[in-house]
């Protein structure tokens, strides 16, 4: 709608009735999972019986919080060492992408662009048993000639982290390229006419410019990591990330521990949420 044209107020009615609805479809379910984290009950589902502390801060069976069950905590581990290590490697790759694909022209740039894209339409579950089908490949074939056992290529968080990292890094570099697309060039050429190199200008005038895009993607590839379960499902080994620890545990039946995990990965999400804006917000001011 136009804020400066003058709307039916029927019309009006139903956009302001729509948007409403929108975001209650978005918020309910996040809701239902935060206030059902507090039940007093084994149960996460109605009746409610009162509010509690328990399925964070709970010590003994059946009531054991979600901070002394050991199996989830080390699975949180997991994951953010894994969250990690793929945010590392995709701010690193996609920035030196951003600076292929805008800066440099060669052969097949077109061809190798598309081929970049190609892990964000494909999915995930094809990819991870691409990767598992063709690491064992690999690896069987080391062993056979060499004799050589290479447990890297073989299902676990080496395997998570690449696997990951095969379509988290094309959205860090779609992030950084957009940024760097706003650069004015100028500004290097006149840090060489100053007598600088052109590695010192692009450390000390391109990078700090892109700042506000590293971050941004590294936030975002933290937070895509995280919560990725489809791929990881492919390749994960003995030491499982959230994900599919939780999956396994809904399996075995949903308590509201999985609530209380989900609460808190509510939470973290949304303050790195904020801390993105508010560092863009500073960059900007």
């Amino acid at each position: 709608m136009i804020p400066s044209i003058k709307q039916n107020p029927f019309v009006k009615t139903i956009y302001n009735s729509y948007v409403v609805l929108f975001f209650i479809y978005l918020a309910l379910p996040l809701t239902v999972v935060a206030v059902f984290a507090f039940n007093d009950s084994q149960f996460p589902s109605l009746p409610w019986e009162g509010f509690t502390w328990t399925w964070f801060f709970g010590t003994e069976q059946p009531w054991l919080g979600v901070f002394h069950e050991r199996r989830i905590m080390r699975s949180i581990g997991t994951s953010a060492f894994v969250a990690l290590c793929v945010s590392v490697l995709s701010i690193t790759v996609g920035t030196i992408n951003a600076f292929l694909f805008e800066r440099a022209e060669f052969k097949f740039k077109g061809f190798l662009y598309v081929l970049m894209l190609l892990p964000l339409v494909i999915p995930g579950i094809i990819l991870g048993i691409s990767i598992l089908v063709f690491s064992n490949f690999v690896a069987n074939g080391v062993e056979n000639l060499t004799g050589w056992e290479i447990e890297a290529l073989r299902p676990g968080l080496t395997l998570v982290v690449l696997g990951q990292f095969s379509f988290i890094t094309t959205i860090a570099t779609l992030v950084i390229a957009a940024r760097l697309k706003k650069f004015d060039s100028s500004l290097e050429e006149a840090a060489l006419n100053l007598g600088a190199t052109p590695w010192q200008a692009i450390y000390h005038v391109t990078l700090p410019f892109l700042r506000p895009a590293i971050i941004g993607a590294g936030i975002v590839a933290l937070l895509m990591s995280f919560e990725n379960f489809n791929t990881t499902l492919m390749l994960v080994g003995s030491d499982a990330p959230l994900t599919i620890t939780m999956f396994d545990r809904l399996k075995e039946g949903s308590t509201p521990v999985l609530n209380a995990v989900s609460l808190l990965l509510m939470i973290g999400s949304s303050a790195l949420a904020l801390v993105m804006i508010f560092f863009q917000k500073g960059e900007k001011s």
